[in-house]
């Protein structure tokens, strides 16, 4: 029998206690069987180690838009690595957090239209990128795989899954599908045709794009859905044999209901011919395909969840039929593409009709954290987003007269209040706190005891400091700068490099969690003359914005080299030209391939400049530099 994780084995009390009957995928679980098919590949792991070893970072909240009170649900956008996303949200399950208007704890629905990695190589002049892994063959079907695994934990057990693929992975996530979910639960392979134009010479053009379902258990929701008849048909696909007056009521409902919609779609366009809903986005899908599968497999309030969200289709859909959602990605790009889009969309579907004001939703940071926003909290709060970073046990209690805050695995844990209340003065860790510490506590306390603290209040370098065998460990915030206690190299999430594709959605993963370090910036703003270069009837003046020198302040106990921190550092820019001082709403971006073509030369019409303008030059690593600009700041 295979080890059962601890959601799987409340899931099996809950249902035995109500003398419910077990689904029949639990067979799979309980009961060892010969599995016809299964993907073999070096770095396979076991489903219970990906459940258990996976970190769940805390969430913190940046923004707030509308309003909610403290215990009111409200649909969020988190930014961050979604593996540890997902694996915060199961602990939320299990604690009755994630639940539907029928009491089921978990998400109803998932859809994820994952990146494809199918490159031999990795891009550009940088060779391997630090921090990022460009995931290729057997790596990327183990990445799609642990991530696939907590989404079945995450799914309530009415759940399903639509997994979109195009022709290049599509076989091969087909079994681990079946291998993650168990073949008796695949519903169907959807097929979505469109058309358009190509330049294919070599073969016949790709106008096509599977949708893997999948459901939870044999109990799943499932609304079936209709399309209207084509024009001069008559009982297509419906209506068989001879009807007579005492069924002309049923016939006529029949008829009027139109065609049960089947899994080869071909009435859903591709994403170019929806001009109204088109945000230059490479990944979007149209709204059309998202209300399909949302209305089929869940119901009004049930959550929603995209975890690979790009332009934000799900969740904009999903709030225009009345669900909750959740949206996460690994891109700012796509971050700062969604909350424009969910602050003006329109209430119909394809973006038209009326605007339509969302309701409320919160912005989340996962992974990458501000540290101005952390070190305004107050200490309790400090305290329990600390012990969350580092996975400790919050059971404060007192030793040796000393009030400490958790575990950490057995070991004792201090959280160190670094900042003496009133006073901006901080409290530091030398190594005669440990002494201290070591004189009071060393007889009582095993081989280990860790202290939490910010890394500016520790005064020495090693992670630990050894007294009479008692390691004396220090977890710094941020976890980028230890390694002692880490089977994995530290990695943070790479930002893309250009519009393509293949880098906007690119496949990349993170381990462990650090803070936001905005990069030093030095730019020049001012008014050029283009007479004589441009069209008649345009300006003949530009805007440009020349970027002198940039330098990423990203910290790594290994070192980056130099060269590695400049410009190969910066991933793009970023305008909004009507700041309203609220939020970031993104009018315009540059990405770093552009930029260096162009000299690291920004140009726009004069007319786009306004009294208050927000420009954001963010690094490969996701740090920010916000800038405030006026007209005025732009020299003639």
């Amino acid at each position: 029998m295979r080890r059962l994780n601890d959601v799987q084995i409340n899931a099996i009390c809950e249902l035995l206690k109500e003398g419910k009957p077990l689904p029949e995928d639990y067979k799979w679980l309980l009961f060892e069987g010969k599995q016809e098919t299964e993907l073999i590949y070096a770095g396979k792991t076991r489903e219970v180690d990906v459940v258990a070893e996976t970190m769940a970072v805390p969430l913190q909240k940046v923004k707030v838009f509308g309003n909610v009170g403290d215990d009111e649900w409200h649909n969020m956008l988190i930014f961050g690595d979604n593996l540890q996303v997902l694996k915060k949200l199961l602990k939320w399950k299990e604690e009755g957090k994630l639940k539907n208007p029928d009491g089921s704890k978990g998400v109803k629905l998932i859809y994820i239209d994952p990146p494809f990695a199918t490159r031999q190589e990795f891009s550009g002049s940088r060779g391997e990128k630090a921090y990022q892994d460009k995931i290729i063959g057997a790596k990327f079907l183990e990445w799609l795989r642990q991530r696939l695994i907590l989404m079945k934990e995450l799914l309530s057990n009415d759940g399903s899954i639509y997994v979109h693929m195009d022709y290049r992975k599509g076989q091969y996530c087909k079994i681990i599908l079946d291998e993650v979910f168990q073949e008796v639960n695949f519903r169907n392979e959807i097929v979505w045709c469109y058309t358009g134009p190509s330049q294919s010479e070599n073969y016949f053009p790709r106008k096509h794009e599977y949708i893997y379902f999948y459901a939870k258990s044999s109990s799943s929701i499932f609304n079936p859905q209709y399309i209207s008849h084509k024009s001069g048909l008559h009982n297509v696909g419906q209506i068989f044999g001879d009807t007579d007056t005492e069924n002309d009521e049923y016939v006529r409902e029949l008829e009027k209901r139109g065609k049960k919609i089947e899994d080869w779609w071909i009435d859903i366009w591709a994403t170019e011919r929806y001009r109204s809903e088109l945000l230059n986005y490479p990944t979007q899908k149209p709204e059309a395909l998202l209300e399909r599968i949302i209305k089929a497999s869940s119901n009004p309030g049930d959550l929603v969840l995209d975890c690979f969200a790009g332009s934000g289709t799900t969740g904009a859909v999903a709030e225009k039929l009345n669900r909750r959602w959740i949206m996460t990605d690994s891109s700012k790009f796509a971050i700062y593409t969604i909350i424009k889009r969910m602050l003006n969309f329109k209430e119909q579907l394809g973006n038209k009709g009326n605007p339509l004001r969302p309701k409320p939703f919160a912005v989340y940071n996962a992974g990458l954290y501000d540290i101005k926003m952390l070190k305004q909290l107050p200490f309790k709060e400090y305290r329990e987003f600390a012990l969350q970073l580092f996975q400790c046990k919050d059971e404060p209690h007192t030793l040796a007269g000393i009030k400490l805050d958790g575990y950490f695995g057995q070991d004792h844990v201090l959280v160190f209040k670094w900042k003496k209340n009133g006073n901006e003065d901080e409290y530091v860790i030398d190594r005669g706190f440990i002494d201290n510490l070591h004189s009071i506590l060393g007889k009582r306390i095993g081989k280990r005891f860790f202290v939490i603290a910010p890394a500016a209040s520790v005064l020495f370098l090693e992670d630990y400091i050894e007294k009479d065998r008692v390691k004396y460990y220090v977890l710094r915030i941020p976890y980028s700068i230890i390694d002692e206690l880490h089977k994995k190299n530290f990695k943070l999430l790479e930002q893309p490099l250009s519009a393509d594709i293949s880098e906007v959605n690119k496949v990349m993963e993170q381990i462990g969690f650090d803070f936001i370090y905005p990069p030093d910036v030095e730019c020049e703003y001012y008014i050029e003359d283009k007479k004589g270069q441009l069209e008649v009837g345009q300006s003949g003046e530009e805007a440009v914005i020349k970027i002198k020198n940039f330098r990423s302040n990203i910290i790594s106990k290994k070192p980056i080299p130099e060269e590695e921190l400049g410009f190969k550092a910066l991933s793009m820019v970023m305008i909004d030209y009507a700041f309203n001082s609220e939020y970031f709403s993104l009018d315009d971006k540059w990405f770093a391939q552009d930029l260096e073509k162009n000299g690291y030369e920004i140009h726009c019409p004069t007319e786009k400049l306004t009294d208050k303008m927000m420009i954001i030059y963010m690094d490969v690593y996701g740090n920010e530099r916000k800038e405030i600009k006026t007209r005025e700041d732009f020299k003639r």
